[in-house]
């Protein structure tokens, strides 16, 4: 009797980092194949090329907490009871998608994950920017008051 074929993971693959402290572990991935739309020729029809995977933010050890309320956060609106689903389909080979929502996965987890960007320091206009910005403030409404019906030349 054959024995099924394995899905075997290179040891490079075992977990992909995300930011210093947080890699993405393999074991906590879940791939679904189906049938893709779109170019294949003859095998189109027989091949599962679109990949999908499913990774649960909200129940990740792999995340460190403050990570995992911020990236639960800024991806609300993907989540779909707790998991961030990615699909490929656009590769004709079901490798290639997986490795593209792979990365793709790897990308948003990345960008939720950021710290928040440093507040603006408020600051005020220097006089010389003040003085120009009014100075071609004054300009333009001379302009347009040359336009306007009935005006002179000697309005000015």
């Amino acid at each position: 009797m054959p024995e099924e074929p394995v899905a075997r993971v290179p040891q490079e693959r075992a977990a992909r980092a995300v930011r210093p402290g947080f890699a993405l572990p393999e074991t906590e991935l879940r791939w679904r194949f189906s049938r893709s739309s779109g170019p294949g020729g003859q095998g189109v029809n027989t091949t599962d090329s679109r990949a999908e995977v499913r990774f649960d933010v909200a129940r990740s050890r792999a995340i460190p907490e403050p990570l995992r309320e911020r990236a639960l956060a800024r991806l609300a609106g993907r989540l779909v009871d707790g998991d961030l689903v990615v699909t490929s389909s656009e590769q004709r080979s079901q490798l290639r998608n997986r490795e593209a929502a792979l990365d793709r996965l790897v990308s948003l987890l990345h960008d939720a994950t950021a710290p928040p960007p440093r507040r603006r320091r408020p600051t005020k206009p220097s006089r010389g920017s003040v003085e120009r910005r009014l100075d071609t403030k004054r300009r333009r409404s001379a302009t347009k008051r040359t336009r306007r019906p009935g005006a002179s030349d000697a309005d000015g």
